[in-house]
């Protein structure tokens, strides 16, 4: 992504070159912005008479639809000319409405309360129309805290004290202006956020922004936070004012019909604020600094009428460019300068409060607007994140996963905390910045040797037991947010490694599963802390917990099923019956948003609860057969109780899978029809033909076969299966070699695969950053040399199989007789493997 600009024509002068005319300050011109004012006698008339006249405030509600009519005003005035001391009849007209407002609503309230002559009905009409037309308070109010004299700000503030709402003084100056179109701004809105969600999140951050603002402007001044010159005691002064003017004409409806009215204007305020910046991002530059504001960063409409009424309110984008010109000065922007509304402020105030119609109409403009004024960029997928509002300061990270890995872009949309993590020391001291050696080669040669070193050799499961140790915990349930959150911030370490090409995907897998070795251990160790509190054990039990599966060969590197079971020794069934239960309990709750682990079902409950002695001395013909295929792939995590619980079931495990019952039920494995097989590509890397599974049921089989001779064969991982095996004599090291390179590279691709987005992913559609992720973390320069290796590995797997066995090769040979001869029409190399036939 692009994030440098080139320079734009944003003076003064080229605002100016695109107008129809230049208008000077005169009583004729500034006549039609004393409109406004005709809504008092309206008010007057209805708080008055009643009956039909409180209609007559609502006829200004209907405005809009005479827009069309009325035209375009594209007319400016020349502020370099046009001094403020010459635009007396424009300060006039507001002026004017300021001093009108207060009386009429005081008026409007002492005939709703006091005179009583109005009924109920009438009394709300009156209500009603003074709510719909006060979003004049909002525009003249911003007009007044805009300027440089005192007086008029204070004048500003205590309109806007009226409905309930003076803080926007600040809000609205001190940080909307400097912020807007940033992440920073709660007022400036991403694409495809819909005005219900922006509502619900902006009140509070503004105040809290607010608050944050005066706070350190007194700290700068050595005061304390509550020091009286604090703008917020001013602005509860104000509005006391007028709620104790409320309550004197009203009592308590007095005041619940001001609350009212300042809800109202309130939600007007933050519909502007919606429309007037949809979409709109300030670009950020490459020190990390966002581009100045420029006029193409509001949205403009040039409707004559709606001008006249609102002081030119629709004049927005000259106004973020010169915030202290009064509203005559502010100049009419084309198209050339600034993204064109299709219809006025207000009518797009209404189209707002229906999303869908929304984003219909004002997504393809957006588009438009961007490729205009940004034809650098082609990707705004960075800017219109939720994590980047959440985030700003790591865009640059950001935008790489977005580009390069979805499936972390997701969670990182989700959890944005997980960037945290890339700001530690651990991670920046093995991320090294771009140019701190000779080259690029350099630079990614001593980024891969310090990541793997570090993952690979100082951080193992006792260091992170440690690090997890220092993190202090009351009890189970603290135990599980710590351990859920420091997993995740490791595991999302792992895979930006991954992702960047530091770590090989097996090697972060690797380190993965030992993340969730510790986590899991220490969630498991915090329950049994808080159950034994409650009953101790009886002396000389014990329990243990195994993984099988991925997570126990370390080929999860995010979102591991897990699959566990309890062994006992010693004590009651019923004592360890009721600490599973716990355990399964805080399994659930750290499985929930885990990045390293997958979510379990409600209905979800480990294996059953199993004694020692079940597995020691047994012939296997006590133990399912699915059990002992789990045996295969099993770890043991986490052991209380008894020392030397978990070294007693690894070696009945083995000492079990050794013996010729349990080889007899489990050698023979039904093969694949080789009329079902899919075809070979990335996304089939395992159930195609001498894909992952074939190789992993080559290892198991190996396993089962040899284990009582040569136990090292037992290793949970298939490569280091393959090695022993060549090692031993039982296959020619050639092939053992080639079947371990195999194994590692569908473990490579099923680990990337899940940083990129498995399931989403298609290598047609997909970017060429994710492509060249994929690529790289098999070792290869371009996709499409990816997509041929697994070819070429696959039918070279076919062959090595028959080496171990007829049975496993025999229908693989069949599968990948047309594959083994494109490949070796395609390189010689398969010749030289001993491929053909």
């Amino acid at each position: 992504m692009l994030v440098s600009q080139a320079p734009r024509p944003t003076d003064r002068a080229s605002v100016r070159n695109g107008r129809l005319k230049e208008i000077s300050p005169s009583l004729r011109n500034a006549a039609p912005h004393f409109l406004p004012l005709a809504v008092f006698p309206l008010l007057a008339g209805a708080a008055l008479y009643g009956g039909w006249w409180t209609l007559g405030p609502f006829a200004f509600l209907f405005v809009n639809s005479f827009d069309a009519a009325s035209g375009l005003e594209e007319r400016n005035m020349d502020p370099d000319r046009h001094p403020d001391a010459g635009l007396f009849w424009y300060k006039l007209s507001a002026w004017i409405w300021a001093a009108l407002w207060p009386a009429a609503l005081a008026f409007a309230l002492w005939q709703i309360f006091v005179s009583g002559h109005l009924a109920t009905w009438e009394a709300a009409v009156v209500v009603a129309g003074i709510a719909g037309n006060a979003t004049s308070v909002f525009t003249v109010g911003h007009e007044f805290i805009h300027r440089r004299a005192v007086w008029e700000r204070r004048i500003g503030e205590f309109l806007l004290a009226s409905v309930s709402y003076p803080l926007y003084a600040t809000e609205h100056v001190y940080i909307h202006h400097s912020l807007v179109c940033t992440p920073g701004d709660p007022e400036s809105v991403p694409r495809g956020v819909s005005f219900w969600r922006f509502l619900s999140k902006n009140l509070p951050l503004s105040v809290m922004r607010c608050w944050r603002f005066e706070r350190q402007r007194l700290a700068r001044r050595r005061l304390p936070a509550w020091h009286y010159t604090n703008a917020f005691w001013r602005y509860a002064v104000e509005t006391a004012a007028w709620y104790a003017l409320a309550w004197w004409l009203g009592g308590t409806w007095g005041i619940l019909i001001l609350g009212m009215l300042g809800c109202s204007v309130v939600f007007q305020i933050r519909v502007s604020d919606y429309v007037q910046h949809y979409g709109l991002r300030r670009v950020r530059l490459p020190g990390g600094r966002f581009e100045r504001v420029q006029r193409h960063h509001t949205w403009s409409a040039a409707y004559r009428l709606s001008n006249w009424l609102y002081y030119n309110g629709q004049r927005h984008p000259d106004h973020h460019a010169a915030s202290n010109r009064r509203y005559p000065l502010l100049q009419h922007c084309g198209d050339d300068l600034s993204p064109q509304l299709p219809a006025t402020y207000g009518v797009m105030n209404g189209l707002a409060l229906f999303p869908e119609r929304w984003f219909r109409t004002m997504d393809p403009l957006l588009d438009e607007a961007r490729a205009r004024f940004y034809p650098e960029i082609q990707d705004w997928s960075a800017y219109d994140s939720p994590v980047f509002a959440a985030r700003p300061a790591a865009f640059d990270a950001i935008a790489e996963i977005l580009g390069s890995a979805p499936a972390l872009a997701e969670w990182i949309n989700r959890a944005p905390e997980l960037l945290d993590s890339l700001e530690t020391w651990e991670f920046k001291d093995l991320d090294l910045p771009p140019g701190f050696g000779p080259d690029p080669d350099y630079e990614r040669i001593a980024r891969r040797g310090l990541a793997r070193l570090y993952w690979t050799r100082e951080l193992g499961v006792r260091a992170m037991a440690e690090q997890l140790a220092e993190a202090p915990t009351q009890d189970a349930e603290e135990a599980v947010e710590v351990a859920r959150e420091w997993g995740n911030g490791k595991v999302f370490q792992l895979a930006v490694h991954a992702m960047r090409g530091n770590l090989t995907p097996t090697e972060a897998g690797a380190a993965a599963g030992r993340v969730a070795e510790a986590a899991l251990a220490n969630v498991l160790s915090a329950v049994w802390q808080d159950f034994r509190e409650r009953r101790s054990p009886e002396p000389g039990s014990g329990i243990c917990a195994i993984v099988f599966g991925k997570l126990a060969s370390g080929e999860a590197l995010l979102g591991g099923q897990l699959e566990v079971q309890f062994i006992f020794e010693g004590g009651a069934p019923d004592y360890y019956e009721r600490l599973c239960r716990r355990f399964r309990t805080a399994l659930r709750s750290l499985s929930r948003d885990n990045l390293w682990l997958a979510a379990l079902a409600r209905d979800w409950a480990p294996h059953p609860l199993r004694p020692l002695a079940d597995f020691v001395g047994k012939r296997g013909s006590g133990v399912p057969v699915a059990e002992l295929r789990r045996l295969l792939q099993a770890r043991s995590v986490f052991a209380e109780g008894t020392p030397g619980l978990a070294e007693r079931f690894e070696a009945a495990r083995r000492d079990l899978l050794g013996r010729s019952a349990v080889r007899d039920a489990l050698l023979v494995e039904p093969l694949r029809p080789a009329a079902t097989a899919p075809e070979p590509g990335l996304l089939s890397h395992r159930e195609m033909p001498g894909g992952g599974e074939d190789v992993t049921r080559a290892a198991r089989f190996l396993q089962l076969k040899h284990s009582s001779e040569f136990p090292d064969l037992l290793a949970s991982d298939a490569p280091d299966v393959f090695r022993a095996a060549g090692g031993r004599g039982l296959l020619p090291e050639a092939g053992a070699e080639r079947l371990a390179e195999a194994a590692v590279l569908w473990k490579t691709l099923g680990s990337i695969l899940q940083v990129v987005g498995e399931s989403a992913f298609e290598a047609e559609r997909a970017t060429d950053e994710v492509k060249a992720v994929v690529a790289r973390a098999a070792g290869e320069d371009d996709f499409g040399a990816l997509t041929g290796r697994i070819r070429r590995v696959a039918a070279r797997v076919a062959s090595d199989l028959q080496a171990i066995d007829p049975r496993l090769g025999a229908t693989l040979l069949a599968s990948t007789a047309g594959l083994r001869s494109e490949a070796v029409s395609e390189s010689g190399e398969l010749h030289r493997s001993g491929l053909s036939e």
